[in-house]
This record gives structure tokens, C-alpha cells and sequence, in this order.
């Protein structure tokens, strides 16, 4: 574990996000860092299965970047085929 800097009108927003979903700022500041780590390594995927990603994750023990970025190429081809 280690000191993130950041500036203070995110820590604002990380405030008021954190509020407004009942989560502390760490929890919703470690849940935006995952949907957004989601996002850069599947950005053709819509958040609604960035969520849930985090859910298999969550099942599985937590979120694994190794098992993040296998996972979800599987599931894109699986549902490209049922779409044709």
C-alpha cells in the first residue's frame, strides 16, 4: 500500500462521488482506478460490463490485472458471434 497524490479538486470530487454512493473517498478513489484500468484495457466494452468484470473479479478473489486482461477478449468474441 502506498501514498497516491492528488490534487485537491479531485479529492473533492472523490468526496462528494464517495458521499453521494456510500463509499469512503479510498473506496470510491480504488473503484474509479478499477472501471478506468477496465476501460484503457477493454474500451470497446460499455460500463454496464466494465461492472460486470468487477463482479467475476469479486467472486474470484479480487481483481487480478493478469486475469483482467485474459478475460474479457473471451467474452468479446463470444458475444460477437451471438450478435451475427
Amino acid at each position: 500500500m502506498g501514498i497516491v497524490k492528488i490534487s485537491d479538486l479531485m479529492h473533492e470530487n472523490l468526496r462528494v462521488a464517495g458521499n453521494a454512493l456510500s463509499r469512503s473517498i479510498n473506496a470510491q478513489a480504488e473503484h474509479w482506478m478499477r472501471v478506468g484500468m477496465l476501460t484503457e484495457m477493454h474500451p470497446d466494452l460499455d460500463h454496464r460490463e466494465i461492472c460486470q468484470l468487477l463482479i467475476q473479479a469479486e467472486l474470484a478473489g479480487g481483481l487480478d490485472i493478469t486475469a483482467a486482461a485474459t478475460q474479457a477478449p473471451a467474452k468479446r468474441r463470444a458475444s460477437a458471434a451471438s450478435k451475427h
